[in-house]
Formats: C-alpha cells, structure tokens, sequence
C-alpha cells in the first residue's frame, strides 16, 4: 500500500439485478467489479489527469444473511499523473461525488447488460422469456440512483489492516450465533437485534454466498494492478511517512485492529489473570 491517504468507497448493486446475479453469478459480479474499477479510474483521469490506486474486495451477504452483492473500494487519495512525473492528490476528505460516481456506475452496469443480451447469454434466465422483460428491466434501474457511498479512510501505513477485516470474512461469525438447536438457529445482526432462523433456511442463506469455482473476491486495478506504477508514485510521493511501531505481541495487535482487551473479561469487565500452561512431559521412550 502507497503511503498516501486513501478513501472506503461502496458500489452496490440495485435490488432488482439480484435475482439475476445470483442466476448468472461469473459474469454479473465480474461486471461489477469490470464496471466499478473504470469509475473510479475514469474519474482520476478526468478530474485528476493521474492515474489511480484501487483494490475491490466483494461481498454478497447482509448481516441478516440476504443476498446483497456489493464491492468494497479502498482508493487512493490521488494518482500518479499520467506523464509520470508528480502525484496529483485529492482533497483531505473528498474523492469525487458521489452523484456523479453512481451515474456513470449505472451507465457501464446497463451497457454491459445490454452487451451480454445481445449475445445471448441470457437466455436461460427464466425472467427473460418474456420479449419485453429486459427493456423493462432496463427501464426499472434507469430511474432510480444507485447506492455508491465514499468515505475518507486512513493513511496507508494502516489500510491493510483495515482492509483485512473485509477480506476474509465469511457472512456468519460463530461469534455471532446465540443459540442452536434442531428448530432454529439465532444470531445477531446489527447492534443488539437477533434473528432466528430455520436451519434449513439458514442454510439456504448461507450457501448462496458461495462463489463461483476460481472467483477472484479481491482484485486490484490502476497503480495497485502494475508494479512499475507503484514504483513510481512511490518516488514521486511528496512526503515519506513514518511507519507506527508494530505492536509488541498478539494481544496489542488484537487490540489495535477491533478494540478488544483480551486483558479484559468481556462478562464482567474485570482483569483477567493468565498462568502459563504447565511444560508437558516428555513421550516415552521407545525401548532399544
């Protein structure tokens, strides 16, 4: 990662393609990530004239377990400009707007459907038997904004960590599940809520976020994509920023990526006491 500012930014997709990316989940969600990648590139030449920095990790789940596809964006607060020579950066809290940036988003989501349809590589969704159901598909996404949300994120020295607490997650935690038995299964959503589920159900739910065999979930474009561009917005940064100490054990880098103390009993708030386990005894030996 540069050592630059970066920002968090979201592209989803709206309600009504669902049903289809989960029919024909290979090229819907490549084209997410294909039509995200070129909005923010564009947007960094055109009012940049830089080249940017991005790395697009997918998600498909809610906390309630639904199926929402979504990419998450860290980008760089500025590009290498295009004759490769200085970096161009952004403003502190500021990438583009996010108007603009769901408009061209919608724009290259609709061109690609229309591409695909007229391939033919649609035939077998069930919603397309009908002649006219994709021009009112088309029509129904055309109208209303789609969701694209920015925020300044952090410096690069920790847009690792943060963007490692997206990489590897899976949509169910064990932390989160409550209570099992063979009737239901409960788990928490978003703050204190609970959901209870069916097994069966939540199954359902849980399996449809599986991806498609060899689906790369993280990928990265502009700088982040090639070397040598990295290299070179790496000389070009106007300041070197000094890397924070790491921390000293397992527990501090706990601490500094969720907040949690494992010193901490997360019952009754009080200290907690570790003994070190007692050295085992040697195996036997085997006789002569």
């Amino acid at each position: 990662m540069l050592e630059t500012r970066h920002f968090h930014v979201v592209f989803t997709l709206p309600a009504q393609l669902r049903s289809l990316a989960a029919h024909s989940p290979t090229w819907v969600l490549k084209a997410l990530f294909t039509c995200a990648s070129k909005t923010l590139l564009e947007f960094g030449v055109r009012r940049l004239s830089a080249k940017l920095g991005a790395t697009l990790v997918l998600h498909t789940w809610t906390r309630e377990l639904e199926y929402h596809p979504h990419v998450h964006a860290i980008v760089t607060g500025g590009g290498l400009s295009l004759d490769g020579r200085s970096w161009a950066s952004t403003h502190r809290r500021f990438l583009f707007p996010v108007k603009a940036l769901s408009q061209v988003f919608r724009a290259k989501m609709r061109a690609a459907l229309r591409h695909e349809h007229r391939l033919g590589r649609l035939k077998s969704f069930d919603d397309f038997k009908d002649p006219q159901a994709f021009d009112h598909l088309l029509g129904k996404i055309g109208k209303p904004s789609w969701y694209v949300y920015a925020k300044p994120s952090m410096h690069g020295q920790y847009v690792a960590e943060y963007l490692g607490r997206y990489t590897h997650r899976v949509g169910l935690a064990n932390s989160r599940i409550l209570d099992v038995s063979d009737e239901s299964v409960t788990f928490r959503t978003r703050g204190q809520a609970q959901i209870s589920l069916h097994p069966v159900e939540l199954l359902r739910r849980f399996v449809q976020h599986v991806l498609p065999r060899r689906f790369h979930k993280i990928r990265h474009y502009g700088i982040y994509a090639q070397n040598d561009l990295a290299l070179a917005a790496r000389h070009v940064l106007p300041t070197a920023c000094v890397l924070p100490e790491a921390p000293a054990n397992y527990r501090q880098h706990l601490l500094a990526l969720t907040g949690r103390d494992l010193s901490i009993c997360p019952q009754c708030a009080g200290l907690l006491l570790t003994h070190p386990l007692p050295i085992a005894r040697a195996p036997p030996q085997l006789p002569a």
